[in-house]
């Protein structure tokens, strides 16, 4: 079986035609799988939506209750028939409820991984690599000048720097679905136990983690309506990245702007952003990451997507492996 007759790109998304689906659609279908929460994968509007619980809890959260005309819940390994074609769900480490969508007929084997990343994060299943014919592979960070350093390391310079300026409020741009999250989890892993303020944007996600199960500690609002109750000097707050540059963030204690993102490597964008503090720390897998999963799927072709296509392209090439990019639109390599 040609790969391209299982699986295609279309204007909304990649396509499965035996199984009438769509796998992360940037229109409203009438079927759509979703591999996970981020508003550029997981769109309101289909007929019918199939994801993990916590992804759909986290469309309904963004979306409201009648975010889709139906919704199915998939359960981590176990395979569902659509229309004769086998589907089934398996981590993908990038953010709560993230899932790789594995696509099976005729003999054929295709995975679509979604977004996803290989190294530790406290607040989701880890990333779980799947033997397959073709491995459709999101390239975010696919230059080999991006190679994450450990998470833990940048929380450490994070504390260091609150440790060095504690007449100073030290402010995280992070984004609201996984990262924010992950970030007060690493600092509650290196011991960091006072409470956090967190921007109210975040907040309803927080509460979502908690509910979950994951333990965040001590959150409180980053601010209320009486101006005078900004938090103290010396903390530690999270906020979107919008808010480090904003009026709201003028209400701190000389703050310290910093970012969470893999962008970070890049000091260019650091400066551009105005960020005094850049955390590298990514919900995407870097260039070593990338190379690795090609490698562990034993995928005989790869498909590549949404972010540095053409060099992970040419590095497939070079190591004897089929790979074509898919030129999908709709997606953007920011929101990590």
């Amino acid at each position: 079986m040609n790969p391209r007759d299982l699986l295609h790109s279309r204007p909304e998304g990649l396509y499965c035609p035996k199984g009438d689906f769509f796998i992360d659609p940037v229109r409203p279908v009438a079927r759509a799988l979703i591999t996970h929460g981020h508003a550029d994968h997981a769109r309101a509007g289909h007929s019918a939506v199939m994801a993990t619980r916590e992804t759909l809890d986290i469309m309904e959260i963004r979306y409201g209750a009648e975010f889709a005309g139906s919704r199915q819940e998939a359960q981590l390994g176990q395979t569902v028939r659509l229309d004769g074609v086998e589907v089934t769900f398996h981590p993908a480490g990038h953010v709560l409820g993230s899932a790789q969508i594995c696509v099976e007929h005729g003999g054929l084997r295709i995975v679509a991984s979604g977004d996803y990343k290989r190294s530790r994060d406290p607040t989701c299943l880890p990333f779980e690599p799947i033997r397959c014919d073709v491995f459709v592979t999101e390239a975010t960070f696919a230059l080999p000048v991006f190679v994450h350093p450990p998470a833990a390391d940048e929380i450490g310079r994070l504390l260091k720097s609150r440790d060095q300026f504690p007449e100073r409020t030290h402010i995280v741009g992070a984004y609201g679905l996984g990262k924010a999250q992950r970030v007060i989890a690493h600092l509650r892993e290196s011991g960091y136990s006072a409470p956090i303020p967190i921007h109210g944007a975040v907040q309803r996600l927080c509460e979502y983690y908690q509910a979950r199960g994951l333990d965040l500690g001590p959150l409180e609002p980053a601010t209320t309506d009486d101006t005078a109750a900004a938090p103290r000097a010396g903390a530690i707050v999270i906020a979107p990245p919008s808010a480090i540059s904003d009026r709201w963030s003028r209400r701190f204690a000389d703050p310290v702007a910093a970012f969470a993102s893999g962008w970070m490597r890049i000091r260019q964008r650091a400066r551009q952003r105005g960020v005094e503090l850049p955390l590298i720390i990514s919900d995407h897998a870097d260039w070593t990451e990338l190379t690795r999963t090609i490698i562990d799927t034993g995928a005989e072709e790869v498909w590549v997507t949404h972010g540095r296509e053409e060099a992970l392209v040419r590095w497939c090439e070079l190591n004897g492996i089929v790979a074509r990019p898919l030129h999908l639109t709709g997606y953007e390599d920011e929101a990590e």
